[in-house]
């Protein structure tokens, strides 16, 4: 039984011996073929990265000579860009050029449409140079004519409106006259819209002038005439001028309500200023003097309504019913201080709103009359406004002296309540035990 463990013991050796032989075996093997592998893996890893890294290379030169391009690409870019912009700017400043230019040419056209406007009877206006040009030049030319002396007998209207013939003798912008009949000479007013010239100036109705003796001569010899640079129309502006009360009769309507405003703001001014004026001066005195005036009863140092304060004062105890008293008759002189001093400050503020309420219905009348007759005439127009605003100038002209005047009589009557105010508190601090 021994030996029968024993031998399978060294059967189990053996069989063990056998199979480490065989591993070891096959380990060998396997080891070899890994190394192999891992060789080949090796070499093939070699030639990849050699493979990649010559991509790479390849691939940087491409990227490379991309970014070269780009950058071209963006240059070029940004030249275009900024030759369109000067393109653009170029374009821009020449229609700001044009405009200016088109801008010049319609104010030089304007210009030469009121010339032509102006010197002759032609009304239409047009935007054909060439056209207003040839008209200009005749213009020139005819004034260049009119500056060399024409003699001719034409008729005149004096300055009483009657229509006589007369000589005449016109140089340029000026012109002379001499009637007969009455025997007038003088300067002649050049009126285009009119077919007779209107007097301006009559310088001499003797019978012996040098005006005159030009015009028999027609031009022959010399002669001194008197000239006016102001073309006739300081003449003009000088009949022009109106008195006071042609320039209230244009204010129409408004104009009376206005004016019966101011004779009644001044009249109650006047006999305000009358009554404040001959109000007594208001005596100051010291408490002790006033105590002894108390005392003896003495009101003759005194006068008006400082009198009537001392008075009231003697005829009444100290206390709350001399105060009382005393305060009245400060209402009462408060009052008639102030009494009527306050239509005047009425008058200030309705003058001008009468003022403005006559210009508007003037504005009215001649809107009305420009929707009846047009508005061709700049002259009638203005004329119209300056007569409707003639209510506001009144209107202001009564206000400004009214406010002066209500402050004026205000300020005084104040001044006389206030030192009334200051006698009655004198007078309420007396004793009536010393009297």
């Amino acid at each position: 039984m021994m030996f029968a463990r024993t031998l399978k013991a060294f059967s189990m050796l053996v069989l063990l011996f056998s199979v480490n032989i065989s591993f070891a075996a096959s380990s060998d093997d396997a080891k070899k073929s890994i190394l192999s592998d891992i060789k080949t893996a090796q070499r093939t890893l070699i030639n990849t990265q050699n493979s990649i890294t010559k991509e790479q290379t390849l691939l940087g030169k491409k990227i490379f000579n991309k970014q070269q391009s780009l950058s071209k690409l963006r240059e070029e870019a940004a030249v275009n860009r900024r030759l369109a912009d000067e393109d653009t700017l170029s374009l821009e400043q020449l229609q700001t050029r044009l405009d200016t230019w088109q801008q010049q040419q319609q104010y030089q056209l304007n210009l030469l449409n009121r010339f032509v406007r102006q010197n002759s009877n032609n009304e239409h206006v047009t935007n054909n140079q060439n056209e207003l040009l040839s008209q200009v030049i005749s213009l020139i030319s005819d004034q260049k004519q009119a500056l060399y002396p024409h003699f001719k007998k034409q008729p005149v209207v004096l300055s009483n409106g009657e229509l006589s013939q007369a000589s005449t003798l016109q140089v340029g912008p000026v012109a002379w006259f001499s009637t007969q009949t009455p025997k007038l000479a003088g300067l002649l007013n050049l009126d285009d819209k009119s077919n007779a010239l209107k007097v301006a100036l009559v310088q001499s109705t003797s019978n012996d002038n040098p005006l005159d003796n030009t015009l028999k001569q027609n031009g022959v010899g010399s002669t001194l005439l008197t000239f006016d640079p102001s073309l006739t129309h300081l003449v003009t502006s000088q009949a022009q001028q109106e008195s006071p009360l042609e320039h209230l009769e244009k204010g129409g309507l408004w104009a009376i309500p206005i004016i019966l405003f101011a004779c009644f703001a001044l009249t109650i001014a006047l006999l305000k200023a009358a009554q404040l004026l001959r109000l007594s001066k208001i005596k100051m005195y010291s408490q002790m003097q006033l105590q002894q005036f108390f005392k003896a009863g003495n009101t003759h140092e005194f006068a008006g309504m400082q009198q009537q304060l001392f008075t009231l004062t003697l005829q009444s105890e100290k206390g709350q019913v001399r105060d009382d008293q005393l305060f009245n008759q400060l209402i009462h002189d408060k009052h008639t201080l102030d009494n009527f001093i306050g239509a005047i400050a009425v008058t200030a503020a309705v003058a001008p709103l009468l003022g403005l309420l006559g210009t508007v219905s003037g504005m009215i009348e001649t809107f009305k009359m420009m929707t009846l007759f047009g508005s061709g005439d700049p002259e009638v127009v203005s004329g119209g406004i300056a007569q409707a605003l003639i209510t506001t100038e009144l209107g202001l002209v009564v206000a400004i002296p009214a406010l002066v005047l209500n402050a004026l009589l205000s300020r005084k009557a104040k001044a006389y309540y206030s030192q009334l105010e200051g006698f009655a508190l004198q007078l309420s601090q007396l004793e009536q035990g010393e009297k």
